[in-house]
Parts: structure tokens; sequence; C-alpha cells
């Protein structure tokens, strides 16, 4: 997809969904009175993206959003391995993950509803506390999740915000939150944020 084009879907996706979508939007909503929790998205969703958005009122396979370089998510569940190799980009996850999340994510960030911390994979990542911007943008999308798709989910914690909001956990890869801190603080003082990025990779 490019910038522009939405493409919606009421049922199921196979694998691949979305892959190096570079804009535009993708909706996935089960068919009306779908019973259950349905998994909607096949495997490997959303790989090598590099921007759009992507909503789905179900949960995706295994390595959801791996590779993804710049694609902001919302998903009610992921199984094995997602986040992947991330490099970029915003994932939410309001449901259960699979083991493994977050291997070899160097950039991007992942918020999760309820995380389970024994299924993410802390070698490049450290789980956070969300800040009160992290809050606001995570509000914001979620409450486009619930226009886009009506997900009884989302309007669920949309509806007991302050208690749900709490329940929230950031994944935030270590080099990443460097670079971004460095950026930040170049650009308040004037200095070359090319330079300030390369001295805190080192």
């Amino acid at each position: 997809l490019t910038p522009g084009v939405e493409l919606r879907l009421v049922g199921e996706a196979n694998d691949y969904v979305g892959k190096s979508m570079s804009g535009g939007r993708i909706v996935v909503s089960p068919p009306r009175g779908d019973a259950g929790e349905p998994v909607l998205l096949g495997n490997t969703a959303l790989y090598g993206a590099t921007g759009g958005e992507l909503f789905c009122a179900g949960a995706a396979g295994e390595r959801f959003a791996v590779r993804n370089s710049g694609a902001a998510a919302v998903v009610e569940g992921v199984g094995d391995h997602a986040c992947e190799y991330m490099t970029g980009g915003r994932v939410v996850v309001l449901g259960k993950t699979g083991r493994n999340m977050a291997a070899g994510m160097s950039g991007g960030i992942a918020f999760v509803l309820g995380l389970d911390p024994s299924r993410v994979n802390t070698e490049m990542v450290e789980l956070q506390r969300l800040e009160p911007e992290d809050l606001a943008w995570l509000r914001e999308i979620i409450a486009k999740h619930a226009q886009f798709t009506g997900s009884t989910v989302a309007t669920s914690i949309l509806s007991d915000w302050p208690r749900r909001s709490a329940q929230f956990t950031k994944i935030m890869p270590r080099d990443y939150q460097r670079v971004m801190e460095a950026t930040l603080v170049a650009k308040r003082e004037g200095r070359d944020v090319d330079t300030a990025i390369m001295e805190a990779s080192r």
C-alpha cells in the first residue's frame, strides 16, 4: 500500500498482510456476529513495512511486524516472535503475546496490555512504564482502532481508561532510546542532530 489508499477486509487474511507497505491504511475486522476471539491475520504481517497503519480487531499469527521500520499497528493478540528485528514504527497489542517477543528489536516501540514479562526477549529492550506523551498517543490510536474496526475490546479499554491504561507496558530498545534522547538534547541546544546520533550510537 501507498499513502492515500485504504484497504478494508471483513473476515480472515492469510500470511504477509501489509508486507512492505509504505503508507495507507489496512483495516481487518471479523464478520458481524462472530463468536469467540478470532485470529484474523496469518503469519509475518507488516514484514518490512516502512509506513502506514494497520488496525486488526482480532489476533495475528507469528512474527507480527517482523522488520517493521515505520508502520503503526493495533492488533488484539500476537503469536511467537512478534516485533522481531523491528527498527521503527509503533505496535500496540491489546491482548496476549506469544514467546520471544522483541527478539533483535533495535528500534520502534511496542505497547502491550497485560504483558507477561517472561514472554519478552530482553536482550536488546527494556520494559518501562508509560510517559504522559505515550498515554496520549496510545489513547488516540486505540480510539482510531475502535472507530475503524468497531472493536469491542478497544471500546471497553477506552470506557475504563484510567484503570486500563495503567495495565500497559512499554517495550523500548535501549539503543533506540539513547538515540531519541540525544536527538532531543541536540535540538534543544542547537547542535547538529546527525553528529549527536553518531555519538550516542557508539
